[in-house]
This record gives C-alpha cells, structure tokens and sequence, in this order.
C-alpha cells in the first residue's frame, strides 16, 4: 500500500519545488511545531533525502508564551528524528512596531534570513496553505491596498519557498494524523485579539455558510490571477520609474499624467518607500493623496506620509524628501 492520501499530497508538492534544486544542496523548513509546518517537514525529509538534497530545520522561539523554550528543544528533538540536520532553535525577542503579529514576524523573518546565511541554505521552506493565503486576500481587501496586496502570498520570493500553498489545511492535519505526529496550535492562532485569527475563526466559516463551500479555493485562485496582472503592471512601472525620475531625484509630473492610472500608482508606492516611507505602513489612501499632486493639481502643498516622508510638486517635478533632507 502506499501512503495515506493527504501524506502522498504533500510530498508530491514538496518534490515539485525541490526539482529546481540540484544534489546537495541544503533546505531548511521553518517549523513551529503546528500542522502545517509539520507536515512540511517530514514531507521534506522524506523527499530530499531521495533527491540527494540535505534538508534541516528551523524553528524560532518568540518567548512571548510561558514554556516557549520547552516547547523548541522538544521540537528540535523531532525534527533530528525525522532525520533533519541541521536543526536549531533560535530565540528572537519581539518589537513593538506594526503590531504584535507585525513584530512577531519581523523578528522571524530576521533569524531565518541569519541563519539561511550562516548556514548557507539554497532555500527556506514556509508552511503556509491554502488556506493561510485566503484569509491574506481578505486581510489585503480589507486594506484596500490594490491588486499586488490581493495576489497574496508568493509560491517564491527570495530564498523563501511556499510548497504547500496549493493544499488546505485539513490536508496537513490528516498527514500529520496518519503518521502518528503530535501538533502543537499556537493559542494565538485562536485569539480575537490578533486580526489573523479572526478572519480565520469568524469571516470565514461566515462567508461557507453564507456562499457555499469552496470559498478558501476560491480567494486563493483569484489571488494566483491577481498576482499575475500585478507581475505584469510591476513590470512596466519598473521600466517607466527610470525614464520619468530627473537627475535631482525628482518624478516628470507631466508624464505621470500621461501614464495609466494603475502604473503611475505604483511609480509613486514606489518611490514613496525607497525614500523611506515603510511598506506596511503605507495605503491606498496615502498614494490617493500623492496621486492627487499630479492629477489635480490646485496648488496644494506638502503630503506627508509614513516614514516621515514628504512630498511636494515644485516646477513639473514632484520632489520626494525626508525632512532632514530638506
């Protein structure tokens, strides 16, 4: 017999992005114990291990839950078992800025990206599912942040690979069930108090019920449709920034007018942010407000945006500066 469905799932997803590894090469899975990641992992070292890929583990310890550092050692002891190498815990202490769920993924994303270095790893794994790219859609239609923020999670950014994003998470749970492996839930996952979860516990099953089943697969499809017309308008901002950016930094406003309202939006993001204006911080309504120096213009002064950026329109330029620049 072979593998229990929801295992053979999730190891043939695993051994579609490993094809584009070579022999030798060193994944490591980011694992917290929960589900998904879980099953990630032991997909992983079954697959690797016949590929002829070295396959570790990662696990980060927030401290933000009494037992946190208990939990990682033992997880460390399971994920050598499955026959990872290497493995570690790393403790990471968690900021305040964004938000708690912002911190906290801050701090992850910085000890994965050290230790993928240290270790010199071709990837990290993520276990984000289906579902997880779901309830990011929604997350991004509630920011009203446009197509890039509706396209979800990506399958590749960076060393970052997501195998799983095709498969629910009922799948993960069953894998894990069938090969007798114990999964820890992260109580913030259940907590009203972080916005995740309660799209997770409340929008969701609401939006089954009101429309049918079948709303996870739905969003995550829209989201692979939005992330395809967003590649494609990147693209064409990414040529266009260059041309319209003058030699004191500043953007043509004349040929932002001209442009389509969809690739001048990104152009201004754009420039927003690598002046210093922070990603997450940064919304629609803020490039409404730089969008409008260029297409209704009456002589309005400075937008100020996150970061401490500023924003002027200053003879056909509009000129992009921190305060301390000026």
């Amino acid at each position: 017999m072979g593998p229990h469905p929801a295992v053979a799932a999730t190891r043939v997803a695993v051994r579609d992005v490993l094809r584009s590894m070579s022999p030798g090469d060193l994944v490591l899975v980011a694992c917290s114990g929960g589900a998904d990641s879980l099953a990630l992992a032991a997909a992983t070292a079954f697959e690797a291990s016949r590929a002829g890929i070295r396959a570790g583990a990662i696990t980060i310890d927030h401290g933000l839950q009494p037992g946190s550092t208990g939990r990682a050692v033992d997880l460390v002891g399971r994920l050598r078992a499955m026959g990872l190498d290497p493995v570690e815990a790393l403790g990471v202490r968690v900021g305040r800025r964004g938000g708690p769920e912002a911190a906290a993924r801050t701090a992850r994303y910085e000890a994965l990206d050290i230790a993928a270095a240290r270790h010199q790893a071709r990837a990290v794994f993520l276990g984000h599912t289906l579902d997880d790219q779901a309830e990011t859609v929604l997350l991004g239609l509630a920011r009203g942040s446009g197509a890039r923020s509706l396209a979800g999670m990506p399958a590749v950014i960076g060393h970052y690979r997501r195998p799983l994003l095709g498969i629910d998470r009922d799948t993960t749970r069953a894998a894990c069930v069938a090969l007798d492996l114990a999964t820890w839930d992260d109580p913030h996952n259940a907590d009203p108090a972080y916005t995740r979860a309660r799209v997770r516990h409340d929008v969701l099953p609401v939006l089954e019920k009101a429309l049918g089943p079948g709303i996870s697969e739905s969003l995550a499809r829209t989201a692979r449709l939005f992330r395809d017309d967003a590649d494609a308008l990147d693209a064409w901002a990414d040529r266009v920034q260059a041309e319209l950016t003058l030699e004191d930094g500043g953007l043509d406003v004349e040929a932002l007018a001209e442009l389509p309202a969809a690739v001048r939006r990104r152009v201004l993001r754009r420039k927003a942010i690598s002046v210093g204006s922070p990603p997450g911080d940064l919304f629609a309504r803020h490039v409404d407000m730089v969008e409008r120096l260029v297409i209704s213009w009456r002589g309005q002064g400075p937008i100020n945006l996150p970061g401490g950026v500023e924003i002027r329109r200053r003879c056909g330029k509009l000129l992009f500066h921190r305060p301390s620049q000026l």
